[in-house]
């Protein structure tokens, strides 16, 4: 399935566990049903991954749970 959206304007936030350097950070942009769109900061222009809601869930629960 191919899904694209509209990202103009979208607010990205990086994640929370960036060290805060420029070289090894996603960001990803709330608000839409069922989807989180996922950047690399470094490339913001590059292409969007789209990771369905409850698979993006089930990553940060195991990366909180130190699993991974």
């Amino acid at each position: 399935m191919k899904t694209t959206l509209n990202l103009a304007g979208v607010t990205w936030r990086k994640s929370s566990f960036s060290d805060g350097g420029d070289d090894n950070c996603i960001e990803v942009a709330d608000g839409f049903s069922g989807v989180v769109p996922v950047r690399d900061s470094k490339l913001p222009d590059s292409p969007v991954l789209y990771v369905p809601a409850a698979a993006w869930g089930s990553f940060i629960a195991t990366v909180k749970g130190g699993r991974l």
